[in-house]
């Protein structure tokens, strides 16, 4: 699997003339960011652990040393460039976002934000954040998830954004962080198939009214691909010779499995993963390169697991205690191109 790099130094001055091909290629990321909390109480939120008085010690300084080490992080998800459209999880507020953008690693890229406050009581949020010189936003809004059976029920919103890339072709963004595990897999899952419940509905709408539509679904979705809520309910099935036509695919479900994006108690897991949808796949206007997604497993996203063999995450805290490190979810991502290009390298 290809690696992902951290330019060290050069971080701050990529402005190298990159290949006409890999300008052609847009790549779409997803990364659960690890509580990317603003150090400052929010009364409507139940925040107080990050701030500088609270539980895990929250301050300033730490705030800005995660958030500058979140933009290298995204950076080197493009490799030798930044890329293009990012969706994030647990992020607090629009302010992260902004910080984020706008350090001197991300800023000389020009991204633009979108996010919208969910009713996830602890206040995290999903975002996105897009170059503008290489994706045109139409529109953008949050789809909530509710429980029928549970009014009070409060988690993050869907994110869903419509776009154009390549100056002509529009694709369709569902960018998801859905309900955790917390209580076990079991007893938590009917809150993740209503997710996918609402995700399905979404795009079958979509294909109903153009069967050509390009879909990506990305998240956290707390689930791994063989799951109910994504394999029954989403009905994302495990890539194809042959793609069927307004049908989703896992990309994930092609990946090996002894690898994964989140790792607990020394296994690995996808559970975060990219679903695109056959039009993605056809070899017909836009494709997904090489028809896989890739998890970015650069060396500085990692460190030796003391507990279990191999590595794990390098995450920003483990339990209550700082740690210093990224996340501890892996970044993944795709490419797109257009029809003409070769597909493989």
């Amino acid at each position: 699997m290809k690696q992902c790099t951290i330019l060290g130094l050069l971080l701050l001055s990529l402005t190298h003339a990159f290949s006409q091909a890999e300008a052609e290629r847009v790549r779409v990321a997803f990364y659960n960011l690890e509580n990317l909390f603003y150090p400052e109480d929010d009364s409507l939120k139940a925040d107080e652990e990050f701030t500088p008085q609270g539980q895990r010690y929250w301050s300033y300084y730490r705030y800005r040393e995660k958030s500058n080490r979140m933009a290298k992080a995204i950076l080197s998800i493009g490799e030798w460039e930044a890329p293009d459209i990012v969706g994030v999880a647990e992020i607090e507020n629009r302010q992260v976002l902004q910080d984020l953008v706008e350090s001197p690693t991300l800023a000389p890229f020009h991204y633009r934000v979108v996010h919208f406050e969910s009713p996830d009581r602890r206040g995290i949020d999903v975002g996105m954040i897009y170059r503008e010189e290489r994706f045109t936003l139409l529109s953008a809004k949050p789809v909530p998830v509710t429980l029928s059976d549970d009014p009070g029920f409060a988690t993050r919103d869907i994110l869903y954004a419509k776009g154009i890339i390549y100056q002509s072709d529009t694709i369709h963004l569902f960018y998801c962080h859905w309900p955790s595990r917390y209580g076990g897999q079991q007893q938590s899952e009917p809150k993740r198939i209503r997710a996918a419940t609402i995700v399905k509905h979404k795009t079958d709408s979509l294909l109903a009214y153009n069967a050509k539509a390009n879909i990506i679904i990305a998240g956290d979705f707390n689930d791994e691909w063989t799951n109910t809520s994504l394999l029954e309910t989403l009905a994302a099935r495990k890539p194809e010779e042959k793609p069927q036509t307004a049908t989703l695919y896992n990309l994930m479900a092609a990946l090996d499995p002894n690898e994964g994006s989140h790792r607990y108690q020394g296994v690995w897991a996808y559970l975060d993963q990219i679903i695109v949808n056959s039009a993605l796949l056809d070899n017909e206007g836009v494709d997904v390169y090489g028809n896989r997604a890739q998890v970015c497993r650069a060396d500085h996203f990692l460190e030796s697991d003391d507990k279990y063999p191999g590595q794990k995450p390098f995450r920003t805290f483990i339990g209550m205690r700082y740690h210093g490190g990224f996340s501890d979810h892996l970044p993944v991502f795709i490419d797109l191109v257009q029809t003409g290009q070769d597909k493989e390298e």
